[in-house]
């Protein structure tokens, strides 16, 4: 079995928390900020079970940034 370190990012959207992982773009949500880790990882072994050679972009220090921009 191959370790592969991923990065995760939890946020709060309205009451749910949403779990993304950011080298896969594969996301999940859950009540608790623990229940969308728990179901992101259950979807990581779903797309790591299906998939042969999953496309794993290396994230090397993750910064959040703050955009601001108008719109019509």
């Amino acid at each position: 079995m191959k370790k592969v370190n991923l990065k995760s990012v939890v946020w709060k959207e309205g009451k749910y928390f949403v779990a993304q992982c950011l080298n896969t773009d594969i996301s999940s949500f859950g009540k608790s900020k623990k229940e969308a880790l728990s179901n992101l990882e259950e979807a990581l072994d779903l797309y790591f079970e299906d998939i042969k050679f999953p496309k794993i972009n290396e994230v090397e220090k993750p910064e959040l940034v703050k955009t601001t921009f108008c719109h019509a």
